[in-house]
């Protein structure tokens, strides 16, 4: 039955049955209008505009279900569907809407998956650069200073090994550079053996506690997978070290049936409702390329968690 159909059977049902209590009521209405004939009249007329109020919120029911999904779907969050059963106008506009928001959520995850490569990739192009050009040529820098300085007499000599260090720390800071955009080590020995360089090296140069959790049984991931694991722990912490004024972070990687569940929890500050910004909306777009879901659960003065549930097997977008 179509929209206008609905609406007119509605009214229909209301006023006819105004019209039977019309004609087989014992109510008169006399002239003068009586007191008592007006209070009837009014009665029914209030109990028919509540009907009719009552069928058609029941009828267009639907409609505003639609428009509470339109305003607050996001398609970081795929999934969110409205049931749309019978035929009619109304289940009609609902299955457009649901087909629209698959061909969406399909687009998004494509066009996601091709800006993160071309991400990744950039990324790679920068560490290789920083490790061929800048490593290369500031190690000739440390090698050029030892040997002035061996030449030099000595209160020169002392500048020159003060400029030596502050080049050797630079050039520790390029490599630390390099690892946190191409982590190699991911490739060459595995996700915890990674994962444990990655909280080693954020120990140390934030000065934040991290105890890691790894289970001993976790099974062979997918390359896409594993580098995603990979991010979401680097931008989780690296917000615990720049938002939650945390001491201490937990990073637990577990092994759950068909998934693995990957969980970063400080003892910072904590939000009422976390704010869903660029760092934490990269993580879902990468959640998404591996078909995995991902969780941000903050409190005030309790911390901040965030959970990854990725499948064994991995999507690839």
């Amino acid at each position: 039955m179509s929209l206008f159909w609905r609406i007119f059977v509605l009214n229909a049902v209301v006023l006819g049955a105004a019209t039977a209590l019309l004609l087989w009521a014992p109510v008169t209405v006399s002239a003068p209008v009586r007191l008592t004939e007006a209070v009837i009249l009014l009665g029914g007329l209030v109990v028919l505009l509540a009907a009719n109020a009552v069928l058609l919120r029941i009828g267009l029911a639907p409609l505003g279900r639609l428009k509470k999904v339109m305003t607050t779907v996001d398609l970081l969050r795929p999934g969110q569907r409205l049931p749309a059963s019978g035929g009619g106008e109304v289940a009609e506009v609902i299955r457009t809407f649901n087909a629209m928001l698959e061909r969406l959520e399909q687009e998004r995850a494509t066009s996601s998956a091709r800006a993160l490569q071309a991400q990744e990739a950039e990324r790679r192009r920068i560490a290789q650069e920083l490790h061929d050009e800048v490593g290369q040529s500031m190690t000739a820098i440390l090698l050029g200073l030892k040997r002035a300085a061996a030449r030099a007499p000595e209160p020169l000599r002392e500048e020159l090994y003060e400029v030596r260090e502050t080049t050797r720390d630079s050039l520790d800071e390029v490599r630390r550079l390099v690892r946190r955009l191409r982590p190699g080590v991911l490739d060459d020995l595995g996700l915890v053996s990674a994962l444990t360089s990655l909280t080693e090296d954020f120990a140390a140069h934030t000065g934040l506690r991290i105890a890691r959790r790894f289970d001993a049984d976790l099974p062979a991931l997918e390359p896409e997978t594993e580098l995603v694991l990979y991010r979401v722990t680097q931008e989780s912490l690296t917000n615990a070290a720049r938002h939650a004024d945390a001491g201490q972070v937990t990073v637990d990687l577990r092994h759950a049936g068909s998934h693995v569940v990957l969980a970063i929890t400080d003892d910072g500050c904590g939000v009422q409702a976390p704010r869903e910004g660029a760092g934490i909306r990269g993580m879902r777009e990468r959640a998404l390329l591996i078909g995995a879901s991902l969780d941000v659960t903050s409190a005030p003065r309790t911390g901040t968690q965030v959970k990854l549930t990725a499948p064994v097997s991995g999507k690839q977008a």
